[in-house]
């Protein structure tokens, strides 16, 4: 089965992303990859598709038709309209298009990224072991860039859509993290004041990070400019110079100089990146051995 796909509409931040590029770092490649890891998983589920890349989009979504050939789609994330053919579908979803069909996704009620899979493999180059979109690096997915209308794709390959598929459970309430490496520049008053105080999502979110609004004032006096810089992570909650909480998401930068008070659990990433602006928070601290058997699990 293979497919000729054409971008009528892209929203912001369209990539193709698979599960990412690991391993380089050190050279200066985060790993990318999709920002709900979980929602992305699912989508290829729906699909019958296994580790293939997908098309991750942001809350404006994005309008294709297929121009030629047959293609096994799924769909899902956070919550979006989905049509064919101006026909609404259930979200998440599944659904075999034929030429001459035309897929829309636009803005749901909630989350900020869903996730676009298909039967088969998307037709791009493999770079550094992955197929994943990083703008920061200009590598991977079609051209290093995100996609825009006009953009033609080939899907490759055989795929049956599934029926439903199990969400992973997801509790409610405090994004839970483990303390950081520079926990201790702060004062114990200032770090209790960090996990009883909430925080706000920002209008300032891409994939490199996620600005906090920080309206208790819980880092109004913490004037730390620069540190040493060393290697950072995904989730990791990082103090700029003028006390901006920032929490770094996939295409982070590999290393920083700014004190990082934790690190978000793996668990609670996913929920994480889904929250919209305005969204409020509080961060809860857990040990990090019940961090991984959280992971383990399977339970977030």
């Amino acid at each position: 089965m293979t497919a000729t796909l054409v971008i009528h509409r892209a929203g912001p931040l369209v990539t193709i992303q698979d599960a990412g590029r690991f391993g380089y770092l050190a050279h200066g490649i985060s790993a990318s990859g999709p920002m709900d890891a979980g929602a992305f998983k699912r989508a290829g589920l729906l699909a019958g598709s296994g580790e293939t890349a997908g098309i991750e989009f942001s809350m404006l979504g994005l309008d294709l038709t297929v121009a030629e050939g047959e293609a096994v789609m799924g769909w899902d994330g956070g919550t979006f309209e989905v049509s064919i053919n101006g026909r609404t579908q259930s979200w998440p979803g599944s659904a075999l298009l034929a030429a001459g069909d035309r897929l829309s996704i636009s803005a749901g009620t909630g989350g900020n990224y869903g996730y676009l899979r298909f039967g088969g493999e998307i037709d791009v180059p493999v770079v550094m072991g992955s197929r994943a979109t990083s703008m920061r690096a200009r590598i991977g997915g079609l051209e290093g860039r995100a996609l825009r209308a006009g953009d033609r794709l080939a899907v490759i390959g055989d795929g049956e859509a599934s029926g439903p598929v199990a969400a992973r459970p997801r509790v409610e309430g405090p994004i839970r993290f483990v303390w950081g490496l520079h926990a201790e520049v702060f004062s114990a008053e200032l770090r209790e004041k960090f996990v009883t105080s909430a925080f706000r999502i920002s209008s300032m979110m891409d994939r490199m990070g996620v600005r906090l609004r920080d309206e208790k004032a819980v880092f109004i006096e913490a004037r730390i400019l620069s540190l040493v810089s060393d290697p950072v992570v995904v989730g990791d909650i990082q103090i700029l110079g003028d006390g901006t909480p920032i929490v770094l998401g996939r295409d982070h930068q590999p290393t920083g100089g700014y004190p990082r008070i934790g690190t978000i659990i793996s668990a609670d990433l996913d929920r994480f990146f889904q929250l919209r602006p305005n969204a409020e928070l509080v961060f809860a601290p857990v040990g990090t051995d019940h961090a991984q058997a959280l992971l383990r699990s399977g339970i977030a």
